[in-house]
C-alpha cells in the first residue's frame, strides 16, 4: 500500500500538473439552463476561476451527480466551484455496523478538483486503499464515520479539511470493509 505521505505528494503533483496543463472538458446542459462539466473527462478551470468567479461558491454533495460507480464512473458537478464546509450525501447505504472514527477501513475512492473538474486519482483504477481513519485527512475523519460496509458516499471537502493549496475536492467513497 502507498503511504499517506506519498499519496498526498502524488495528489499535489497531479493537481499542479492538471492546473498547469489544462485540457478540454465535457459539458452538458441541464434542465435549468446551467451547465455542468464531467469530472470523468479532463477539464480546465474556466477564465472565471482565474478572476475569482465561481459557478458555485458553496458546492454541496447534493450538487454532485454520480453514475456507474466503479472504474468507468461519471461524476458531474458545476465547475469551477468551491465549498466552505464539509458536505456528505449517501449514494448507497451499506449494511452492518457503522464505521467509527478509530476504525481501519478498506475503500475505493474517486477524487476530483472542484476548481477544474479534473479527476486527480481513483483507487477504482488500481486497487482498494486501506488505512486507519485517524491517519487520514480531517474530511475523511469527519465524513466517513457512520458509513456501513457496501455504502457509497459523496464528500465535498473544503481546502481547510484536506490538502493546502488544492482547493475544494470532491470524493466518491465506496466502503468495502471495516477492518477493526
Amino acid at each position: 500500500m502507498t503511504s499517506t505521505r506519498v499519496r498526498i505528494a502524488t495528489i499535489s503533483a497531479t493537481a499542479a500538473l492538471a492546473l498547469a496543463l489544462g485540457a478540454c472538458s465535457s459539458t452538458s446542459g441541464s434542465s435549468d439552463g446551467s451547465s455542468t462539466e464531467s469530472a470523468s473527462a479532463s477539464a480546465t478551470a474556466e477564465s472565471s476561476a482565474a478572476s475569482g468567479e465561481f459557478k458555485t461558491t458553496n458546492l454541496k454533495a447534493t450538487d454532485v451527480k454520480v453514475e456507474n460507480i466503479g472504474k468507468n464512473m461519471t461524476v458531474t458537478f458545476p465547475v469551477p466551484s468551491e465549498a466552505s464546509e464539509l458536505s456528505t450525501e449517501d449514494i448507497t447505504v451499506g449494511k452492518g455496523k457503522d464505521v467509527t472514527a478509530t476504525d481501519d477501513v478498506t475503500v475505493n475512492y474517486y477524487l476530483a478538483s472542484a476548481l477544474t473538474g479534473q479527476k486527480m486519482e481513483a483507487s477504482f483504477d488500481t486497487q482498494p486503499f486501506s488505512s486507519n481513519l485517524q491517519g487520514l485527512i480531517p474530511a475523511w475523519q469527519q465524513g466517513i464515520p457512520g458509513m456501513k460496509a457496501g455504502g457509497e458516499r459523496i464528500l465535498v471537502v473544503p481546502e481547510a479539511l484536506a490538502y493546502p493549496g488544492e482547493g475544494t475536492l470532491v470524493f466518491v467513497v465506496q466502503l468495502i470493509s471495516i477492518d477493526s
